[in-house]
């Protein structure tokens, strides 16, 4: 995949949670091994982790009918739908097959969708369109997951008492407000006490769900999938409806797989086993044991399974867990929207490295307070969690779906696994995925329209930016100077050199760049030494040094170089020079300037496009971040040489 490098706008490439660090594939000792299990459990379980606020009430309160009667059926049900989507979703899917399917190391929807395109050898218009649709369905959910996860958590101050009730949603807004804040200066100081928070969380949770069990150990016999499937085909609708809701306790799974990078296979395995899995499955038989004991704490049964004296050190405690899994999603966002730009999807948006150590600590001013906007609009608009659950669902259950068909691609046609074998290995996980889409869509109008919308929006968004740069290129063609027979003119009849050296950022290197004819025209001048620099994103995470730059001598004045990044790198140009000038080329930054040929898009009732859509694209270029700030060039050794266009 190659992307321009020089106009405005410029496609870039890549995908995932870009902070990875190679984690997956590097060998490690065993206390680093035991060090990365600790804190996979901060990173990677936030989410899936703070659902025993909310997930098996809403499940119970699905099979309730009008007179909202819990009967120990739908319990047992509900309990049994929830053990058997933890083992058949999260265990067998994400925890032991396709944490198996890294991309040199990488997780992710998009890093998927690239080593799907490995696997095919081609980007085929099926692989794009569904990495698309998981990568817009998991902004769809972003935007839903701070919003419910902190409001479930400020929700238990109603169980201590009624007088807090007034104050739940301000205390929200504010807890939210205060999160997206703090983003810009990075989460390296305050990560360090994710893990320990999260696993006191796990263990209390856990703790607290024993205790329950051991007043009703029969509740254990819902481990058996009878009584699940027994409900599910014997109650029709609200059946279906139930499975929707029970789809809940498995949201936040896809971290397992974005952040695989960040820890690795076997350490995030380790997690899952020894404590996250039994953690959450203790406090859910907990909280139904005590449903079936006392079917009025169904309003709140995660905080009633405490006692009085400890539901406000819970509220605290849950709190902190919930903007500790808020604040994976927010990163993970950071992270998805710059693969997405490498990729081609998106155009340039600002990007600030917020820690010299960790290359996946990264901050997107734009992404966040639309990010914020957006959550506290949800907040106001749905006001409790019970509501905004309604509008999770579709939204992750899609993105799951994604990764699954993805998923078969790559063990089919990337690992060479007999049909025989893929088909009865991934045929169910992919049918329970589809049954809990169905399912899901069930909740439409109950809000699951929200994130949907969003997903669409951003489905519209990319399509529109992969179209208008396409056609923006193309028009470019047709303008632009063949470099071969420009340099036979320039030996011929030479101008006036000047010392130096120029680099022109190039999309296509077989083409004179704009801003080398416009120099040659104007200033009718040329530098000493001149290179065409072409910037070049491959679907792999990240090139090696070796790898990262291609130098071709075409006579004594000119060179073409390409410039090789992987799908979570920030292209860094001068860095990369660097390492050409390792290999022997004479670089000297203070006698040397970046061209850039940057172009104003305007639109074109001819351009191909519909002109609404040709009006978002000349927006979204008119908005993409500078060139020489994405591909970090010195300011002061920049010339930026304007042409308009029309697209």
């Amino acid at each position: 995949m190659q992307q321009s490098a020089t106009s405005e706008p410029a496609v870039a490439n890549g995908n995932g949670p870009g902070h990875g660090h190679g984690a997956a594939n590097a060998p490690i000792t065993s206390r680093a091994f035991w060090a990365l299990t600790f804190g996979s459990i901060g990173v990677v379980y936030g989410d899936i982790g703070t659902s025993p606020l909310y997930a098996l009430r809403e499940a119970i309160l699905a099979t309730s009918g009008p007179d909202g009667t819990v009967t120990s059926d739908a319990v047992y049900g509900v309990l049994s739908l929830i053990f058997w989507s933890l083992i058949i979703v999260v265990t067998l899917k994400y925890v032991v097959l396709l944490l198996r399917a890294d991309n040199n190391g990488e997780g992710g929807t998009l890093a998927l969708t690239a080593l799907a395109f490995t696997a095919l050898g081609k980007r085929t218009p099926l692989v794009l369109g569904l990495g698309i649709i998981g990568a817009a369905m998991f902004y769809g959910s972003t935007l839903i997951t701070p919003a419910l996860s902190v409001l479930s958590a400020v929700e238990g101050l109603n169980v201590a008492t009624d007088a807090f009730e007034p104050y739940v949603l301000p205390i929200t807004v504010i807890i939210l407000v205060a999160l997206f804040s703090v983003q810009s200066h990075g989460t390296a100081r305050v990560s360090a006490l994710f893990a320990p928070i999260t696993t006191v969380w796990f263990l209390v949770i856990g703790i607290a769900g024993v205790a329950e069990i051991a007043s009703y150990p029969r509740i254990l016999t819902a481990l058996n999938p009878y009584y699940g499937l027994n409900f599910l085909f014997t109650h029709g609708m609200v059946g279906l409806i139930t499975l929707g809701a029970v789809f809940l306790v498995v949201t936040g799974s896809e971290a397992l797989y974005n952040d695989l990078g960040h820890f690795g296979r076997r350490p995030i395995q380790m997690a899952w086993f020894i404590l996250v899995l039994p953690a959450l499955v203790l406090n859910y038989f907990g909280q139904g044991a005590l449903v079936l004991s006392n079917p009025e704490t169904i309003s709140n049964p995660f905080y009633r399974l405490f006692p009085s004296w400890a539901l406000y050190p819970m509220v605290t405690l849950a709190t902190m867990a919930t903007a500790i899994a808020s604040q994976a999603v927010i990163t993970g966002a950071y992270s998805i929207t710059r693969q997405a730009m490498q990729l081609g999807l998106l155009p340039r948006m600002e990007v600030r490295h917020t820690s010299e150590s960790q290359v996946g600590q990264i901050y997107m001013p734009r992404v966040n307070w639309v990010l914020l906007t957006g959550v506290l609009l949800l907040v106001f608009m749905f006001r409790s969690s019970s509501e905004l659950a309604s509008a999770y669902v579709l939204a992750v259950a899609a993105t799951e779906w994604v990764a699954g068909v993805l998923g078969f691609i790559v063990i089919w046609k990337l690992w060479r696994w007999k049909l025989y074998w893929v088909i009865p290995v991934m045929a169910p996980l992919m049918f329970v995925d589809a049954a809990f889409v169905v399912a899901s869509m069930l909740k439409i109008v109950e809000g699951a329209w929200l994130p949907v919308l969003v997903g669409m929006m951003l489905i519209l968004v990319m399509v529109t930016w992969m179209r208008g740069t396409k056609l923006l290129a193309q028009k470019t063609r047709r303008i632009e100077v063949p470099f071969d027979p420009l340099i036979k003119s320039l030996e011929s009849r030479p101008p006036h050199l000047v010392p130096g050296t120029a680099v022109f950022l190039s999309a296509d290197p077989e083409f004179a760049p704009t801003a080398l004819l416009h120099n040659l025209k104007h200033n009718k001048v040329l530098h000493e030494h001149n290179v065409i620099l072409t910037v070049q994103n491959e679907d792999i995470p990240r090139v090696a040094a070796e790898d990262r730059v291609r130098m071709e001598p075409i006579s004594d004045k000119f060179m073409r170089m390409t410039l090789h990044f992987g799908f979570v790198e920030r292209p860094n140009v001068p860095k990369a020079l660097a390492i050409a000038r390792r290999k022997g080329w004479q670089f000297d930054i203070m006698s040397t300037s970046f061209f850039l040929s940057h172009r104003t898009v305007r639109p074109d009732p001819r351009s191909g496009m519909p002109q609404w859509q040709d009006r978002i694209f000349v927006y979204l270029a008119h908005n993409a971040d500078d060139a020489s700030n994405y591909f970090q060039l010195p300011t002061d050794r920049v010339v930026a040489i304007g042409t308009q266009m029309t697209v």
